[in-house]
């Protein structure tokens, strides 16, 4: 796998680096944020593995770049641990996010799996993605199973297309609510297993949505 590194300590860069590399991986290091976006223009780069703590930009600014340009996986690598940071990094468009310290095998699964959805994960025509047996036409406000239309109301389109959007990454119950239904209220959380119940029921394949016990609900890997 080809995998960009972006991060600025040496000590910590230089051991992963040699990890991944001992793995099989070609890893090429960028200290900053500028580095970055002009390492990530190379087409043949399959996966960056981001520290937030950079010294030109926020990492989570990067982020948005990076992923305003392109499909490419991204696994947030960082010590902020905190939930609050976690979400925002996620909902910034990262793949997954894994906090320091870990441990390589945990790493390369990580990797494995975000480059399963990435690769699974095809745009197709403008506002239009395919995801296994889902297509996913953000403009119609359209959905097909297997070539055949699914009927959802505008809620349960907007919460499969949010699930769709994220690439199999978990998304809380709180981010859920507040991005299709605009409200943080607890008591919403009844309202939203209601539709994850029905868009299952619709969908005709109840694993397709997973539940992640204590996190949300994330797309099932392919």
């Amino acid at each position: 796998m080809r995998i960009l590194l972006v991060e600025d300590d040496d000590r910590f860069a230089d051991a992963l680096a040699t990890a991944l590399r001992r793995h099989g991986h070609h890893v090429e290091r960028a200290r900053s944020a500028a580095e970055a976006q002009a390492a990530a223009e190379d087409a043949a780069r399959e996966l960056v593995l981001l520290d937030l703590g950079l010294p030109d930009l926020d990492g989570v600014d990067l982020l948005r770049r990076l992923r305003a340009d392109s499909r490419i996986g991204i696994i947030v690598v960082t010590a902020r641990g905190e939930e609050a940071q976690r979400v925002r990094g996620l909902r910034a468009g990262a793949d997954d996010y894994i906090v320091k310290p870990f441990g390589v095998a945990e790493l390369e699964a990580r990797m494995e799996a975000v480059m399963r959805r990435v690769r699974s994960h095809r745009p197709t025509a403008r506002g239009t993605s395919t995801y296994g047996p889902l297509d996913v036409d953000e403009v119609g406000r359209a959905v097909r199973v297997n070539g055949v239309d699914v009927r959802l109301t505008r809620k349960e389109f907007d919460l499969l297309n949010a699930l769709v959007r994220a690439d199999g990454a978990v998304i809380g119950r709180d981010g859920l609510l507040a991005e299709v239904w605009q409200t943080t209220w607890q008591g919403g959380a009844r309202t939203l297993e209601v539709h994850i119940a029905s868009l299952r029921a619709k969908l005709g394949d109840p694993g397709l949505i997973e539940t992640v016990r204590g996190m949300g609900y994330r797309m099932r890997t392919l």
